[in-house]
C-alpha cells in the first residue's frame, strides 16, 4: 500500500469476507482491518482516497444485515464512511454471476430473497443519507438486477447503484455481450464499470505455463487447494489455446503478455477503472508501469487481438474434459447442465 500510494494510486478495493480463502490465522475482515492501520498509522487524509468495501452477498443481505455488516467494516477501516459499498454477488440466482458452467437459466435455481429490490434500494439510499456511504453498486451481477436497481431507485427518488463491478479480461468478455455494458453506459443508467481479474487469475502473466514451472513450489493461488479450484475457468483448453496467441502477439510487438493485457482492458471504452492484484511488491511495480505507459495500442494490434477472441471467444465457458458423472454437478459444485 506505500508503493501504490507513492505511485499515486487513492483508490483501494476490499471487502468483509477478505481474506479468501479465509482460515483461523486469517480470518475474513481481517483485510479491512489492515487496511484501517494502515491508513491510521501513516496518517492518511481520508479525503484523499477512495474506499470501496463489499457485504457478504446472497442470502445475507437483507435490510437489518446491511447496516449491521456496514458498521462493521467501518470499524475495521477505521472510517466513518464508504466511497462505494457494493453487494458481493447478487441475491439471485444467475448461473454466470461468477464462474459457473451452467448451460441454460434454471428457474428452479431461484430461491426466495430475503430482501426484495425495493427494500434494498431504500436501504442502500438510506445508508447514503445517513452519510455512511457516498454511493453503492453491486459485484457479479446481471443486467436484470443492475438495471432493475437502477430503475427501481428512480422510481423513489433514491440513490441508485453508481457502479457494478465484473469479471472482466482477455479471456473474459461476457460482459460485452450479456447487457451489462450496456445497462452501464453513459447513454442508459450511467454506471461506472469497474473490472477485476484483468490478469485472468496470473494465467494472462505466463507465470503458470508449462514453459515455468522450474524450482517448484506454489507459483501464486492457482496452485492452491480449495480456492484454486474455482480458477479452474481460466485453465481451459480453449484458454490456453487462447494465451498461447495473445502471447505471440504480445511478443510481436515488444511487451510481455501481462503488459498487453493491462494496457488493452485500459482501453476498452465501456471500462471505468481497473481493479489490478497482486502478489507481492515487485508483481505490483510492473501493473503500475504498464498502466502509465503513454502511447495507446495500435488499431492494428487491437484488431489482431479481436482477431483471436473470435477464435476463442469467452474460453472460460469452454470445457473438453466433462465426466459423465458431472451430471447434475460441476467441478466446485455449479449445477450442469
Amino acid at each position: 500500500m506505500d508503493t501504490a500510494y507513492e505511485a499515486g494510486v487513492r483508490t483501494i478495493d476490499t471487502a468483509e469476507q477478505y481474506p479468501i480463502p479465509s482460515s483461523p490465522q486469517n480470518p475474513e475482515g481481517k483485510a479491512e482491518e489492515v487496511i484501517g492501520k494502515w491508513m491510521k498509522s501513516r496518517a492518511i487524509d481520508r479525503k484523499s482516497m477512495t474506499i470501496i468495501s463489499k457485504i457478504t452477498g446472497a442470502t445475507n443481505i437483507s435490510p437489518r444485515s446491511i447496516e449491521k455488516d456496514l458498521d462493521g467494516s467501518l470499524l475495521r477501516l477505521g472510517t466513518d464512511y464508504l466511497d462505494v459499498y457494493m453487494l458481493h454477488w447478487p441475491q439471485r440466482y444467475q448461473p454466470q454471476s461468477n464462474w459457473g458452467q451452467s448451460l441454460q437459466y434454471r428457474r428452479e435455481g431461484e430461491y426466495r430473497r430475503r430482501c426484495s429490490f425495493h427494500e434494498l434500494v431504500a436501504t442502500m439510499d438510506k445508508m447514503v443519507k445517513k452519510g455512511k456511504l457516498r454511493g453503492w453498486g453491486t459485484c457479479n451481477d446481471s443486467a436484470y438486477g443492475l438495471t432493475k436497481m437502477a430503475v427501481i431507485a428512480d422510481d423513489l427518488g433514491a440513490v441508485g447503484p453508481c457502479a457494478f463491478q465484473g469479471d472482466y479480461s482477455l479471456l473474459d468478455r461476457k460482459s460485452d455481450e450479456n447487457g451489462v455494458l450496456e445497462a452501464c453506459s453513459p447513454y442508459n443508467e450511467n454506471i461506472g464499470f469497474m473490472g477485476y481479474n484483468i490478469l485472468a487469475g496470473g494465467m494472462l502473466t505466463g507465470k503458470y505455463t508449462n514453459r515455468n514451472l522450474s524450482g517448484g513450489g506454489l507459483r501464486g493461488r492457482m496452485d492452491t487447494k480449495g480456492w484454486g479450484g474455482t480458477l479452474y475457468r481460466y485453465q481451459s483448453d480453449a484458454a490456453k489455446r487462447a494465451i498461447d496467441e495473445y502471447s505471440k502477439l504480445a511478443k510481436e510487438n515488444g511487451m510481455g503478455l501481462g503488459e498487453l493485457s493491462v494496457r488493452w482492458a485500459l482501453q476498452r471504452s465501456g471500462v471505468s477503472t481497473l481493479l489490478i492484484g497482486h502478489s507481492n511488491v515487485e508483481q505490483l511495480k510492473e501493473q503500475l508501469a504498464w498502466t502509465n505507459k503513454g502511447a495507446a495500442l495500435t488499431e492494428d494490434l487491437l484488431w489482431d487481438i479481436d482477431r483471436v477472441h473470435m477464435k476463442h471467444r469467452n474460453p472460460i465457458w469452454s470445457n473438453e474434459n466433462v465426466p459423465r458423472d458431472w451430471f447434475g454437478t460441476g467441478l466446485i459444485g455449479e449445477p450442469i447442465p
